[in-house]
């Protein structure tokens, strides 16, 4: 989600936070995939929740259970994740991340503004497939997650074909992939791994504020707004099944999101987060390029 560092206070013990918020997260999340609907359903007043488990609760009958589930990969410290669980009582609202301080303030959140609909798991993408079901997800959100710009970190990246493929196995036919960064080579990226994923574009906006202002806003956003950031982003649902040349072609097109940046480098008065120096290289280039053809003109 774009964080690279987080200030804790002097007192802070994560260890201590972890178990005082436990009650917020799933540990052992693998137990509950295709059954996190039923499973994490509320309990009813009279039950004592402190004795209760996410286990009883899927005992209770087939009504009793959430209408939707959506998952926030890389929640952070938990702001996006806790807001849209208020807005959608009735639907289940996940976070995961592979961060233990984003995962202790987010369940930290959760439980001080009592969202009962809210829980976070700490783990990471690549156990996706091993915690949700094919077809579970009626969403998924990615809240500017790391861009990894240098070709060789691309693997890392969350919106890679491979990691699209994985997470249209998870989503309902219906279901929506978000993506929102304040990366225009990220979007633009992710907009070609859609497509060789096999994603139909909902839509894609380059300022999705503006143009999508419904969406809660991620501690880290709100520092971007601070520098005058834009919103880069794109939703898309699961479209016909790709072919094989089709994947291929996403994992051969140019990776390095140097490729992605507009023409006008000069004009960019913003430079996403990991880009500076790629930036700054790429304008004294092209600068000195036209200073060679203007002198071999003379």
């Amino acid at each position: 989600m774009g964080l690279t560092h987080i200030r804790t206070p002097k007192n802070f013990v994560l260890e201590e936070r972890l178990e005082r918020y436990r009650t917020a997260m799933e540990t052992h999340p693998e137990a509950y995939a295709g059954r996190w609907a039923e499973a994490c359903w509320p309990l009813e007043p009279s039950a004592p929740a402190a004795e209760e488990t996410r286990t009883d609760r899927a005992a209770q009958t087939a009504r009793d259970r959430f209408a939707a589930v959506h998952l926030d990969l890389g929640c952070g410290k938990g702001a996006f994740l806790v807001e849209s669980a208020r807005r959608s009582p009735a639907e289940l609202h996940i976070g995961m991340d592979i961060e233990p301080i984003c995962i202790a303030y987010a369940a930290q959140r959760i439980c001080e503004e009592q969202v009962p609909n809210a829980l976070v798991i700490p783990r990471g993408t690549a156990a996706l497939e091993r915690i949700f079901a094919a077809g579970e997800l009626a969403g998924i959100t990615l809240n500017f997650p790391t861009p990894y710009p240098k070709r060789h970190f691309a693997r890392r990246r969350t919106t890679t074909v491979d990691n699209l493929l994985v997470y249209r196995r998870l989503l309902a036919a219906s279901g929506t992939l978000t993506l929102r960064t304040d990366s225009q080579p990220l979007r633009d990226y992710t907009l070609v791994q859609l497509e060789a994923a096999g994603y139909r574009i909902i839509w894609s906006s380059n300022d999705v504020r503006r143009e999508h202002p419904g969406f809660p806003e991620t501690e880290y956003e709100a520092r971007l707004a601070a520098q005058g950031a834009a919103v880069w982003g794109v939703c898309a649902t699961p479209g016909d099944a790709p072919s094989k040349a089709q994947i291929q072609r996403g994992r051969d097109v140019e990776q390095s999101l140097v490729a992605y940046l507009p023409d006008d480098l000069e004009l960019l008065d913003y430079v996403p987060l990991g880009m500076e120096a790629a930036v700054m290289n790429l304008i004294n280039r092209r600068r000195r390029a036209r200073e060679r053809a203007a002198g071999g003109s003379a």
